[in-house]
């Protein structure tokens, strides 16, 4: 068994899609649009199996994460940038741009190099090596 996609809900489609094609070199499959239910969507591929989904929809609330708290559920995932260096150096490259990092690049208690930034809409990606 492999998990084949995560999918998450947007408020800006057009700009997290673009986020994610700029920093992670992911494709993009043809959008997808429900007219009856004013549903859009998309799946990005990046260089292996699993897929991230996009998707909009008048009427989904907005999320009630706290940054500074962490909650049940999912709370991050993981993109493997392929070395130490990658992550600090894109690391770097999105705090340059203007988004968040919460936290450093390091090796963590269970051995992993990561560092943790936040998208567009303050979803936590952790890059690896």
């Amino acid at each position: 068994m492999k998990i084949t996609h995560l999918a998450i809900w947007t408020s800006d489609l057009e700009g997290m899609r673009n986020f994610y094609l700029h920093y992670f070199d992911a494709s993009s499959k043809e959008a997808y649009y429900n007219h009856s239910k004013d549903y859009k969507s998309y799946f990005l591929i990046f260089n292996g199996d699993c897929m991230l989904e996009l998707m909009q929809m008048p009427g989904i609330p907005q999320n009630r994460n706290d940054l500074k708290k962490q909650a049940t559920g999912l709370i991050h995932f993981a993109i493997s940038v392929g070395s130490k260096k990658k992550v600090d150096e894109l690391t770097e490259k999105l705090r340059v741009d203007g988004f968040r990092v919460m936290s450093e690049p390091r090796i963590t208690g269970d051995g992993f190099y990561e560092s943790v930034v936040l998208d567009p809409e303050g979803n936590r990606i952790e890059l690896t090596e």
